[in-house]
This record gives C-alpha cells, sequence and structure tokens, in this order.
C-alpha cells in the first residue's frame, strides 16, 4: 500500500524509505515522518477495549490519504471525497469495493467538510458498525488535528 508512495516521492525513485520503516505494524506511533515539504506520514495504533485501530495519513499538497484498519492491516474499502464547486457540497465515491456499505464514504465525506482537502480513505470497519464507526472517526479527527490538517473554520464542530 504504501511502497508505491515511497518509491516515487518527488517523482523520483531514489527514495530508500521502505514500507518497515514508514509503518511498521509493531510500533505504536510515527509521528510527522517528512520527505521534502510535499508528504507527510503519520501512523499510530489505538487499543480500545476490545479493539484495536491501526491509522495511516498520508499528507499530500492537496490532499490526505488516510487508513482505517480494525483489528487487522486489511486495506479495505477504497473511497474518495472532495469539496465541490457549490458552497459546502461533497461529492464522494466509492473506488474498490464499498457498494451498500457506505461507511468509509460518510467518514470521508466528513473529513472533506473539516479539512477543505480531497480526501482518499481506505477502511475496513466492519459493515453494520455504528460505535466502531464513530470511535475510529473521532480518533482520526483528533489526531488529524493536532496535526494541524484539520481547517480552523471548522475546529469546533462536532
Amino acid at each position: 500500500m504504501l511502497s508505491m508512495a515511497s518509491d516515487r516521492v518527488n517523482g523520483e525513485k531514489d527514495s530508500n524509505i521502505s514500507t518497515d520503516q514508514l509503518c511498521s505494524v509493531g510500533s505504536s506511533s510515527l509521528e510527522n515522518h517528512t520527505e521534502g515539504d510535499d508528504v507527510q506520514v503519520n501512523c499510530f495504533t489505538e487499543d480500545l477495549s476490545d479493539v484495536t485501530f491501526h491509522f495511516q495519513i498520508i499528507r499530500l499538497k492537496k490532499q490526505i490519504y488516510a487508513w482505517i484498519g480494525c483489528n487487522s492491516v486489511k486495506l479495505g474499502h477504497l473511497f474518495a471525497a472532495a469539496p465541490t464547486r457549490h458552497s459546502g457540497s461533497v461529492s464522494a465515491t466509492s473506488l474498490l469495493g464499498g457498494g451498500k456499505d457506505n461507511t468509509g464514504s460518510s467518514i470521508a465525506r466528513r473529513l472533506v467538510l473539516r479539512t477543505g482537502l480531497n480526501i482518499i480513505l481506505a477502511c475496513n470497519i466492519p459493515k453494520d458498525s455504528p460505535m466502531l464507526e464513530a470511535t475510529a472517526e473521532r480518533k482520526l479527527v483528533e489526531k488529524l488535528r493536532s496535526l494541524g490538517y484539520v481547517s480552523p473554520k471548522s475546529d469546533g464542530s462536532n
């Protein structure tokens, strides 16, 4: 999932960063790994009761790629969301999987509203688990806020 991004930082293939260096599942957090001014990678794990969430955030120039793993490190469904030209409106679609399971789509939409950026979101949160979805989204937004990715105008909402 990340090896392609690490090989192609700034369009060059000379990066010596491996997936293991950027986000090893065994580590609890990788804070603010930066490649130039264009790419920032953050990974962290949250253990909550009987559920373990794994997160990866890749901040590119005008978009954010985020991944949420629930009790596994599988990619899950992939969604894209972006602000539209109409004020306050967001367009979202499923890129991989999804179908009737719109868990990631709704999270991606709300992340666009909070950040003002294009969002690519991969998640494997179990279908029909609204509490897990809410918890994962809350943890992701907390991290985005601490990294300064949440736009100030929406910082106080929800």
